[in-house]
């Protein structure tokens, strides 16, 4: 099984420790792709216009100057550095030791930044979206579609595809050749069932979490939808082509 997950906008910046070794990073043949987007992150990042061309408002100046000693800063795990509702919803924060080593077997998080890294990858804080066109890169999206293809099709080859990813972060890799089933969430109050951002991401965390550090992994989208129904919360659950759909109570 790989579950495939966005990252948190919000992140929590390490204080101390080393900075970030791109080789010492899973799937290392991204090494010069990663240079490439932190090179231009970090010289866009200086630049007078830089919340502008990054996408973001005044609050986040901070984040954004902190982008400009990307390579300098101090580095941790990624399950450390990514917080937000469906990071604290999976309790990554909390793994270590087995539980860590058993999430960076199952979970490839897609960023706009490292292209795909596990929960146990050491990385600084940073601020940057997949939607963004950076400088002469341009989308990035479409830059690391280049890159990703043959490093997670080799990675899911054989696997169940779990993908836990806003519409963003698909837009970088598309499974092909593996049995892919996509998470929705939907909530259901006074009969009606609609989606609901917060609600969605904090019920795929459950899911994420409790499937990235069960002793036992779904092997088919059978699998998966009865593990599903043990989340908490969930009241109902629906598998279609390609799509389990998680309904919760409003």
């Amino acid at each position: 099984m790989l579950i495939l997950l966005p990252p948190s906008e919000g992140k929590t910046a390490p204080t101390a420790g080393a900075s970030v070794d791109l080789a010492a990073l899973s799937h290392p043949a991204l090494a010069s792709a990663r240079q490439r987007v932190g090179d231009a992150l970090a010289k866009v990042s200086g630049q007078r216009n830089a919340l502008d061309a990054l996408g973001v408002g005044p609050s986040l100046a901070g984040e954004v100057e902190r982008n400009v000693t990307l390579w300098g800063n101090p580095a941790d795990a990624a399950a450390a550095v990514y917080t937000g509702v469906l990071y604290d919803a999976a309790g990554m924060g909390t793994w270590s030791g087995e539980r860590l080593r058993r999430a960076a077997e199952r979970i490839r998080i897609i960023s706009a930044l490292w292209g795909a890294v596990s929960p146990a990858d050491s990385i600084p804080a940073y601020r940057l979206s997949m939607s963004t066109s950076l400088g002469r890169i341009g989308p990035l999206a479409s830059f690391w579609r280049q890159h990703l293809a043959e490093e997670l099709s080799h990675l899911a080859d054989g696997r169940l595809v779990v993908d836990c990813r806003s519409s963003s972060y698909v837009a970088a890799w598309r499974p092909t050749g593996a049995e892919h089933v996509s998470v929705r969430v939907e909530r259901e109050l006074n009969g009606r069932r609609t989606v609901v951002s917060h609600m969605a991401k904090h019920t795929r965390g459950l899911l994420a979490g409790a499937l990235a550090t069960a002793d036992a992994v779904p092997e088919s989208a059978a699998d998966l939808a009865d593990a599903a129904r043990t989340v908490d919360g969930v009241i109902d659950v629906t598998l279609g082509a390609k799509e389990i759909t998680l309904v919760v109570a409003g």
